[in-house]
C-alpha cells in the first residue's frame, strides 16, 4: 500500500475522502500527517491533535475486505488489529466497544470508518503516541510512528478473517461494561453494563440491536 506523508492537514480523514471521490488518489492508499488542524472524531466530535501523535487514514476497496466481515462492525475489526499490533510492543491498551482505545480508564485514541461510493472503505486513526490533552492518556510504550504504521497496514492487507478477530475481541468486550456509548439516534449516552455482544459485532441493548456504525 502506498503511504503519503504530509507535514500538516486539516484532517487526514477529510483529505482522503475528498481525494478518492475526486479521483486524485486511488485505493489502496494511506495518508499520514505530523499535525492535524481539524481532526475528526466519532459522531460530531473533534479529535484534539497534538504534535508527535498518530494521524492516519487509509482506503481499501470493499472487495478486498474479508468475505465474512459484517460492514457494520468494520470499526471493531480494524481497531482490534491495531490493538494487537500495539500489544506486540508491550502496550496494555484495550479496546472499548466499538472503536475507542484506552489505557486503564482513560481514552488514548479512536478509529472511525466510512463507506464511500459504495465501494471504498475509509479507515481513520487518531492515537496519542507522544502527548495527550488533559483527562486523556498517551500510549504506555515507546514506538516509532512509521514502524507502527507499516506493521499495522501489513496486517490489514492480509485480510484476516472476521471470525478470528471476533474470537479475540469477544473476550475483551467485558471490559466495556463499565462504560457507555453515545447513541446517535437518541443523542444520549447508553450504558454497556447489560449489553449482549452478538457474533456480528453488534450489541443488544435496551431491546435494540446496535452496530458500531450507528
Amino acid at each position: 500500500m502506498e503511504i503519503l506523508y504530509f507535514d500538516k492537514l486539516d484532517s487526514t480523514h477529510i483529505f482522503l475522502i475528498d481525494a478518492i471521490k475526486n479521483n486524485r488518489l486511488k485505493s489502496p492508499v494511506a495518508v499520514v500527517c505530523n499535525r492535524q488542524e481539524n481532526g475528526v472524531g466519532s459522531g460530531d466530535n473533534r479529535w484534539v491533535s497534538m504534535d508527535g501523535n498518530l494521524f492516519l487514514s487509509f482506503s481499501l476497496e470493499l472487495k478486498s475486505l474479508p468475505s465474512d466481515l459484517p460492514l457494520g462492525s468494520a470499526s471493531i475489526y480494524f481497531a482490534y488489529i491495531l490493538k494487537e499490533t500495539l500489544s506486540k510492543h508491550g502496550s496494555k491498551v484495550w479496546m472499548k466497544w466499538p472503536n475507542d482505545f484506552y489505557i486503564e480508564d482513560r481514552k488514548v485514541g479512536g478509529l472511525i470508518t466510512k463507506l464511500i461510493n459504495n465501494k471504498i472503505f475509509i479507515v481513520s486513526v487518531g492515537l496519542n503516541i507522544k502527548q495527550a490533552p488533559k483527562e486523556f492518556a498517551k500510549l504506555d510504550t515507546e514506538i516509532d510512528n512509521d514502524r507502527l504504521i507499516n506493521q499495522y497496514l501489513s496486517k490489514v492487507i492480509k485480510s484476516i478473517s472476521w471470525k478470528y478477530i471476533f474470537s479475540k475481541y469477544e473476550i475483551e468486550f467485558n471490559r466495556s461494561r463499565e462504560y457507555s456509548y453515545l447513541d446517535k439516534r437518541s443523542g444520549k449516552k447508553v450504558s454497556l453494563k447489560d449489553a449482549v455482544l452478538q457474533k456480528s459485532g453488534s450489541i443488544i441493548v435496551n431491546n435494540r440491536e446496535v452496530f458500531s456504525l450507528r
